[in-house]
């Protein structure tokens, strides 16, 4: 147990150093994001922080591996996400064109897919359960949309980073998986220079890569029944949600979809008047509740299809509140 806590310590704080080495550089560079109409933020701030998030990850998952404590199967299957961290590092120095980055965005979940060896059926209830001919297209599709709605949703201080590091303690609680813990500090050393007022943004970088990373690890202990992707799905629904539903209006309002915007819930409650912080503490209390709630019911399968029924009717009473403060805008 000692040495498992020197082990993530040490990983926080290679985090937090890999971070600070990173905004110097980015300082130097000029890697820069330059506040426009469609920013949350308001001065000029170093990004690519995500690379030290990455760095650290992998640096924690090949000791795992080495160490025996974790699968090969999964250990490869996370592998793959260095071919998507390093085309998304690619698009934040030079942008690549969207098609570019879809198509190894596909290759990555193909990849790992393979590697994690499929996906077990999905029950829903009373043993009625999805075929493989319809789950196998959609688990895909998912991960390749995760990874991008992850980086859609990473748009204000600190945000991306609370959301992978509450799912990192429930995937901890609900497995007992070191791994989880490995995600939590990461993540925890790049939070402590991205806690609002941000001084270094995470990036493309570390956003894809932590939506990959959740994503594959959702899959993973579905097949392990470990977590059924139900139960993964009520955990997640802040982002998927949240993302869904804007790119939804938006196609509805016929606008360009690679365009870049501030439409979504989490940004238009921080132009209703909400602070970065208050977003972010808003976004734990809503974790908070969403943990509890899965680890409590957990090992009902019956419940999974209704709590995930209820937590969608809850995000849509939070989308209509927002609304409320900041109608949706038409382009």
């Amino acid at each position: 147990m000692n040495q498992h806590k020197l082990f993530l310590a040490a990983l926080l704080f290679l985090s937090y150093l890999l971070t600070w080495v990173t905004r110097i550089i980015a300082l130097r560079r000029k890697i820069i994001d330059i506040p426009n109409d469609r920013s949350s933020h308001i001065d000029p701030t170093p990004r690519g922080g995500g690379i030290a998030v990455v760095v650290t990850w992998y640096a924690g998952v090949a000791f795992l591996y080495f160490c025996g404590l974790l699968e090969s199967n999964l250990f490869f299957a996370l592998l793959s996400g260095i071919i998507l961290a390093i085309v998304s590092l690619l698009d934040d120095i030079i942008s690549l064109k969207p098609f570019l980055r879809m198509i190894f965005q596909i290759l990555t979940a193909l990849l790992a897919f393979y590697f994690v060896g499929g996906m077990k059926p999905v029950v829903l209830f009373n043993d009625i359960a999805l075929p493989a001919f319809v789950v196998y297209p959609i688990a895909i599709i998912g991960i390749v949309w995760f990874i991008n709605l992850y980086n859609f949703l990473d748009g204000i201080d600190g945000y991306a980073s609370i959301e992978a590091i509450s799912l990192g303690v429930a995937f901890y609680l609900l497995t007992g998986n070191v791994l989880n813990a490995v995600i939590v500090a990461s993540v925890m050393g790049f939070l402590i220079w991205n806690w609002p007022k941000a001084k270094i943004f995470m990036g493309d970088v570390g956003s894809t890569q932590l939506g990959f990373i959740l994503v594959i690890l959702g899959i993973y202990y579905h097949n392990e029944q470990q977590l059924s992707i139900m139960w993964w799905l009520v955990l997640t629904i802040p982002f998927w949600f949240d993302a869904t539903l804007t790119l939804f209006r938006r196609w509805r309002n016929k606008e360009k979809l690679s365009q870049a915007h501030r439409k979504h819930i989490y940004q238009r409650l921080v132009q209703s008047g909400f602070s970065h912080l208050k977003v972010d503490c808003f976004l734990i209390l809503i974790n908070t509740i969403l943990i509890i709630s899965v680890f409590l019911l957990k090992d009902n399968e019956n419940l999974q299809l209704p709590v995930l029924i209820l937590s969608f009717g809850l995000f849509y009473a939070i989308a209509i509140y927002t609304d409320r403060r900041k109608p949706f805008p038409r382009d």
